[in-house]
């Protein structure tokens, strides 16, 4: 209660507006009955909610006594003599609603037990506190609120004088000049305060003053001014919790909302949870992002060796690039490093740092994390710098394919750290640019479809080198510069030239995007670095949980067999389930094979294979395979080259196995890869979260919280237990007066202050590419029509008539 508080201004607020109703005078037991505060209503009682605690003094609170107030009445109205018959008659009369908006409210059934009788002078209180928080009672049982408006100390800083008046009180004193353009206020001058001092160790009240020159409000909606709010700790940690776990701030609110019972039973709003949230995030993130960002990567480092961070910092100490990975991403990379996806399309946080994911695919074909990083500008020097902090992580370890976008950066840099990796374009991100290419062309639809025979339907180099020319001449597009670019770099993107290479089912950066939509409605333009890699510990914890699922469901149930197929029975029995519906899938497209034996040299037999294709127009087409077949070896390739980059046996060489009565596969075609029945190191590896519960308050906390809860279960089916354990709570209570709880973000605090005086700063804001969008000029045009086409939707909505 020091002078900051004092001179801190209250919130503006709407009050409720009295009626001043003479002739119903009889019918209240006050001389004021326009005033809420004259009425005796019920309240709630006052337990923990109460921010500080309540006097033990038994002047404090005279319950039972008569609590009228000759107060909120102004001066120039006139009065009627208060009688005792007048108090008798309460509630006899029906006086008609339409008088008072909120009559309901005046005739609520009073709880003479709850009531605070109007402050006088000379009572005592044990402290400040105990004088404010009385008032506050009292204030809210009357309808208005209160602040604190004068506070003297001693040399020592302790106070000795303090005047708590009505939070109406002083004179509004606008900052501008400008009429029409004020804002609304809630000061009348108000009068209503009481002031209390220090005397031989006791506060005393000294003087009174209960009268207010405005009209009070309800009760009921006491609780929207500010001396009345209160975010108590059992709330705070319920929306701490659930914003930690990426929960929005509207449903985080709602779910308190619901446990209360409704929005009446609270004594807060949605925005003073905001504004908690708010504050709790920049006491466990700190000032800077930078510097809260570094000591969590010391934290995780101080938990777990396996995990490594880098932070690239320019001149001005400011970060400039981060790299990250946990101990499971790691050990993950061992088994599934062999093919990775890389994509920076995702702009994550208020300084526009792209988020460059290393993403690879797991035994169920899921995305599995291999580490991430958020990079200042996407230039070459960057992506070097990425890269090899990722390839020092992993042990110096290149993957053997890496699949990217079209960016000449990631080209760049890819060639200088990764000479031995083959490297291929997202093929989705080549083939959706057709329309915007080509769309203008005459024949585009027939070119569309030309393009696209060439690229997926040829079986081998020479022919779709063949098919381009043609459609080339045709279509008369080889002056097409974006053509002849996407031609110079076939060997990038075309999937005839990329054969041979093991892609584990990946052909996009869909793996990398599809880890993009993780943080959809969790990041914004505002999300801090922080606040980002605690999102990425969700990502994290979620593809955890996902994989376990998948490995229990995988050795917990089978997938029946469609065929008496024997090799289908050798794939049932050691692949996971995911991976077996694919084995599956060409199983059943055996059915539309059909096999010709074309020649035997020695042990090896060649057969074409024709497959009966349907097109997306519903037509069909008959594709030509050819399957060489081995014996002696017990090999079988075909051309369509399925199994080299996927890891999945085709339909094709199914229909020859099955034609040559070949009842089983060698080992080598069940990859280790999709096997169920592997132990995989990376499994027992526990990942590097930052739980808040590492905190000992906080894990005590929960302790109390979950015992309490199985107790509850258990006593409140009977009223006399009930009963009996509220009676032990309230000695067991007494007994620890004046133990005061640390809260989570008081800890949190502690911890930032301790830390204060790092160099780390937080990165410049990346400037995106493009026009800023609030600097394209808007021709005199557009702004016409917009404001045409917004009088004729004003117009069709709310009835109006523009000339």
């Amino acid at each position: 209660m020091g002078e900051e508080e004092t001179s801190r201004p209250s919130m503006p607020s709407t009050s409720t507006q009295g009626y001043h109703l003479p002739y119903m005078m009889p019918t209240y037991p006050n001389p004021y009955p326009y005033t809420w505060g004259s009425q005796h209503l019920a309240m709630p009682p006052f337990g923990p909610t109460v921010p500080y605690p309540l006097s033990t003094n038994p002047e404090e609170l005279r319950l039972g006594e008569d609590t009228t107030q000759h107060s909120s009445m102004p001066h120039d109205v006139p009065t009627m003599p208060f009688s005792v018959e007048s108090e008798k008659n309460v509630g006899e009369t029906s006086p008609d609603k339409s008088l008072s908006p909120n009559v309901e409210d005046q005739f609520e059934v009073s709880d003479e037990d709850n009531k605070v009788e109007p402050p006088k002078a000379g009572m005592k209180f044990g402290s400040n506190k105990e004088v404010l928080s009385y008032y506050k009672r009292y204030a809210k049982q009357e309808g208005f609120g209160v602040i604190i408006r004068r506070t003297k100390r001693d040399i020592d800083g302790h106070a000795r004088y303090v005047t708590i008046a009505c939070a109406r009180g002083g004179r509004y004193y606008p900052c501008h000049s400008n009429l029409s353009k004020s804002r609304p206020t809630t000061k009348t001058d108000c009068k209503a305060k009481v002031n209390a001092r220090l005397v031989k160790g006791e506060w005393v009240v000294t003087s009174v003053e209960l009268v207010h020159n405005h009209s009070t409000i309800s009760p009921k909606k006491a609780r929207f001014f500010r001396s009345h709010k209160n975010l108590d700790e059992y709330s705070q940690r319920i929306l701490d919790l659930n914003d930690r776990a990426g929960i929005r701030i509207h449903k985080n609110f709602n779910a308190l909302v619901t446990d209360a019972g409704g929005y009446e039973n609270l004594d807060f709003q949605e925005k003073d949870c905001k504004n908690f949230i708010d504050r709790a995030r920049h006491l466990r993130m700190g000032k800077g992002g930078g510097e809260a960002l570094n000591e969590y990567f010391k934290r995780m480092r101080k938990m777990n060796d396996g995990f490594v961070s880098v932070m690239d910092v320019d001149d001005e100490f400011k970060v400039r690039n981060v790299f990250w990975a946990d101990a499971r991403s790691r050990a993950a990379y061992e088994y599934f490093g062999d093919v990775i996806t890389f994509d920076t399309i995702y702009l994550t946080n208020r300084y526009g740092m792209p988020f460059a994911p290393f993403v690879g695919v797991n035994h169920h074909g899921q995305s599995i994390l291999l580490g991430a990083g958020l990079i200042s500008s996407e230039d070459t020097s960057t992506f070097v710098w990425l890269f090899e902090a990722w390839l020092e992580c992993m042990n110096g370890r290149a993957p053997h394919a890496i699949i990217t976008d079209q960016d000449r950066a990631m080209k760049n840099a890819i060639a200088i750290v990764f000479p031995n990796t083959r490297h291929r374009y997202c093929l989705w991100h080549i083939m959706r640019k057709l329309p915007e290419k080509l769309g203008s062309h005459s024949a585009y639809h027939e070119l569309k479809t030309a393009i696209q025979n060439a690229v997926y339907d040829t079986q081998s180099c020479k022919e779709f080198d063949e098919k381009w020319g043609q459609l080339m001449n045709n279509y008369a597009l080889t002056d097409n510069a974006w053509l002849q670019g996407l031609y110079t770099e076939r060997s990038y993107w075309v999937p005839v030239y990329l054969k041979g290479v093991f892609w584990a089912g990946m052909s996009t950066t869909q793996r990398s995007e599809s880890m993009n939509a993780f943080f959809d409605g969790f990041v914004h333009s505002g999300t801090t670095l922080k606040e980002f890699v605690d999102q990425f510990d969700n990502a994290l914890r979620k593809k955890v949980e996902t994989e376990t699922t998948a490995d229990f469901h995988s050795c917990n149930q089978t997938i029946p067999c469609v065929f008496s197929f024997k090799i289908e029975r050798q794939f049932q029995s050691c692949y996971t389930n995911a991976k077996f519906k694919e084995v599956q899938a060409e199983v059943i497209g055996m059915l539309l094979c059909n096999p010709s034996l074309v020649s035997t040299q020695g042990s090896i037999s060649t057969f074409n294979v024709f497959e009966e294709i349907s097109t997306p127009a519903g037509q069909s087409k008959i594709m030509k395979y050819v399957v060489y077949l081995n014996k002696e070896e017990s090999e079988v390739k075909c051309t369509c080259a399925l199994f080299e980059m996927k890891g999945i046996i085709c339909r094709h060489s199914f229909k020859v196995c099955q034609m040559k009565y070949i009842h089983a596969l060698p080992d080598k075609y069940l990859l280790d890869r999709w096997r169920k029945d592997t132990k995989r190191r990376y499994t027992l590896v526990k990942s590097s979260y930052d739980d808040c519960r590492l905190n000992p308050d906080a894990r005590r906390y929960e302790e109390v919280v979950k015992r309490c809860i199985r107790f509850a279960t258990r006593v409140s089916r009977n009223e006399e237990h009930v009963n009996a354990f509220f009676q032990f709570l309230d000695d067991f209570e007494l007994k620890l007066v004046g133990v005061e709880p640390v809260t989570c973000s008081t800890k949190d605090q502690e911890n930032v202050d301790a830390n204060r005086g790092k160099k780390i700063l937080s990165p410049h804001v990346v400037r995106g590419t493009g026009r800023p969008p609030t600097r394209r000029k808007v021709p005199m045009v557009e702004k016409a029509a917009g404001k045409r086409r917004k009088k004729h939707v004003l117009g069709f909505g709310s009835s109006l008539v523009f000339p």
